[in-house]
């Protein structure tokens, strides 16, 4: 099969939303897309974990496919098109990287950071826009709380010590233990968002991604689970006659084994 270009998948695109096309592809809109939109690159995320490069490759152009199809639905309505999208991106890359394409002097990749911040902030100074403006709104909860503490930080709104964090998150869990004795539903559901945006902010003080360093906890307890799973299969067993501690000794024989 021949190899296609970019331009091939936008034509495409075009000729699928055309009279005469798809009725699915036609009838999409902006907001339908949405999911789609997370779903293809929380697969391409996957696949980076999984180290699959195959599946790389195809979970690239299906989260390449919600950018066309998006574009091609502002196209129609006359908003603007996706060379439109990619000179943007093209000149912001161009203009935040002047230690390539000026005079900007950036030898590691610290400097380089900071010198994108430094553009940013300067952007959003000119526009009068907020320090915190920038992070998307449907993140996921917790890699949002580092995103927001992250740009709070820069700014100067930080804890001096990562000590000082600690101190505030075993307040939070002493508040946490109060609401939950209190018995209010809303007072525990605001207490635990305390305590887990605090925990956002030592995982950020550590230098350690919380989205990533808790979606490798879930990944570790699934292949931990399936080993109970497997142990019981075996043995001729479900879950309902099998004790608690015979689950537990069965973890613990799944964890040596990593």
């Amino acid at each position: 099969m021949a190899r296609k270009s970019f331009q091939d998948l936008v034509e495409l695109m075009k000729r699928l939303r055309a009279p005469g096309g798809c009725p699915w592809d036609r009838e999409q809109k902006y907001s339908d897309l949405k999911p789609y939109v997370i779903e293809e690159a929380y697969e391409v995320v996957d696949a980076i974990d999984r180290d699959d490069r195959e599946s790389l490759k195809e979970e690239i152009g299906d989260l390449l496919l919600e950018a066309v199809f998006l574009a091609e639905i502002a196209r129609e309505e006359g908003s603007f098109e996706i060379d439109d999208s990619i000179t943007a991106i093209h000149d912001k890359l161009v203009r935040r990287h002047p230690h390539v394409f000026g005079d900007t002097k950036a030898e590691s990749a610290d400097a380089v950071v900071t010198n994108w911040e430094r553009l940013k902030d300067a952007e959003r100074k000119k526009e009068d826009k907020s320090v915190l403006s920038g992070v998307p709104q449907s993140l996921p909860a917790m890699l949002k709380a580092l995103r927001l503490t992250d740009k709070a930080a820069r700014v100067g709104f930080d804890w001096r010590k990562t000590e000082d964090v600690f101190e505030k998150l075993e307040e939070e869990v002493g508040e946490l233990k109060e609401a939950i004795a209190g018995r209010d539903p809303k007072e525990i559901e605001s207490e635990l968002g305390d305590l887990l945006f605090t925990l956002a902010n030592v995982a950020r003080r550590l230098k350690v991604n919380p989205e990533e360093a808790l979606q490798a906890t879930n990944r570790k307890f699934t292949d931990r689970f399936h080993a109970i799973e497997a142990e019981l299969r075996a043995a001729g067993r479900t879950f309902d006659d099998a004790s608690l501690e015979e689950m537990d000794a069965m973890w613990d024989r799944a964890k040596e084994r990593e």
